[in-house]
């Protein structure tokens, strides 16, 4: 029971830590250090390694929360957790494997003189997806810590 606390709490604070870091932190920094196209190539370069960290953590949090709803005396507040990091997983996923290499592949077209407005509107629609999952992440992680970290009677 203890090693899977220690890999549900270690698993969600990466996962939330690399939220945090990437979207208040590296983003805006890369933003506003370089011209946008540069800036859009670096983010592009990162997010790969961004999902598949995501994943990997997410994949470890949910196992470890499984077992511990398994094994709880009170199994709801675990059950509950279990339910928004299979959630979180979800979001994260879909976002890596289905709107990251979408938004990729646009970037290119992006960038010609000048890019067309139905590729750009077409990029900006995948860009805020993007940013709703990884903000949905973001509060349902929030949520597991409020839930998980409630003490038991």
């Amino acid at each position: 029971m203890t090693i899977a606390r220690i890999v549900f709490w270690l698993g969600l604070a990466v996962w939330l830590g690399s939220v945090v870091f990437l979207s208040f932190i590296v983003a805006p920094s890369v933003f506003g250090a370089l011209p946008r196209e540069e800036a859009g190539r670096v983010m592009g370069a990162i997010f790969p390694r961004y999902y598949v960290l995501q994943s990997a953590a997410g994949v470890l949090t949910l196992a470890a929360a499984l077992l511990l709803w398994l094994r709880a005396r009170e199994s709801r507040p675990w059950r509950t957790v279990t339910i928004l990091i299979a959630l979180m997983l979800a979001a994260a996923a879909y976002a890596g494997a289905v709107i990251q290499p979408r938004a990729q592949a646009l970037r290119t077209a992006l960038h010609s003189e000048p890019p067309s407005p139905e590729t750009q509107a077409r990029f900006d629609l995948l860009h805020r997806r993007a940013v709703q999952l990884n903000g949905a992440v973001l509060l349902l992680g929030i949520g597991c810590v409020a839930c998980a970290a409630r003490p038991r009677a």
